[in-house]
């Protein structure tokens, strides 16, 4: 009894064996190398570096609040860009928590395009558009003493346009923008008006 138990049950404990070796081992085994060798940059979190250290991804929002920084979206995300709290605030269109938050911020940045004045839905968002980056030229160039032309230039060439022309749109990181930032100020002072 114990042997035709044995024999029933061996063919399933091997294709399990089997299924577990080729699914769980050997497939993430090789999807792992094949991003590791073609993809690795974007296979270890597209991690942004800087001296030597990892100071952020540029997949995830930060809070850059001083004025010769670009300012990303708000954020909803804990008490602010928090990874571990990700998600919106949940208030919607009619909400009087977030018409109240709206106006006022709108009160206090006269022209700030929308998407400076709400969350994204992760409220991790790393990119602006191209227009809410422009709106914050004047004010850097302002605190870092720069000529606007250098710091617009640095805009338009960090817009990501969108694939194939159709596909999304057009987008800024706010973490590579005040990287290129702070590497056009490494070079030296740059002529101001």
């Amino acid at each position: 009894m114990l042997t035709e138990f044995a024999q029933a049950t061996r063919p399933a404990l091997v294709l399990t064996g089997l299924m577990f070796a080729l699914t769980g081992l050997a497939y993430p085994a090789a999807i792992t190398g094949i991003a590791q060798t073609l993809f690795a940059y974007q296979a270890n979190g597209s991690l942004a570096n800087r001296y030597g250290h990892v100071i952020g991804s540029d997949l995830i929002g930060q809070g850059f609040s001083a004025p010769g920084y670009f300012h990303p979206r708000l954020s909803a995300a804990g008490k602010g860009y928090d990874p571990t709290q990700s998600g919106g605030s949940n208030l919607g269109p009619t909400s009087k928590t977030l018409i109240d938050r709206v106006t006022a911020d709108r009160q206090a940045n006269p022209g700030a395009p929308a998407d400076l004045l709400t969350t994204s839905a992760s409220g991790l968002d790393p990119d602006i558009t191209p227009e809410a980056a422009q709106w914050q030229v004047a004010r850097i160039a302002a605190a870092r003493h720069i000529a606007p032309d250098h710091i617009t230039a640095l805009v338009h060439d960090a817009t990501v346009t969108p694939l194939l022309g159709i596909i999304g749109e057009p987008h800024v990181n706010v973490l590579k923008l005040n990287l290129a930032l702070d590497k056009m100020a490494s070079k030296g002072p740059q002529p101001t008006p």
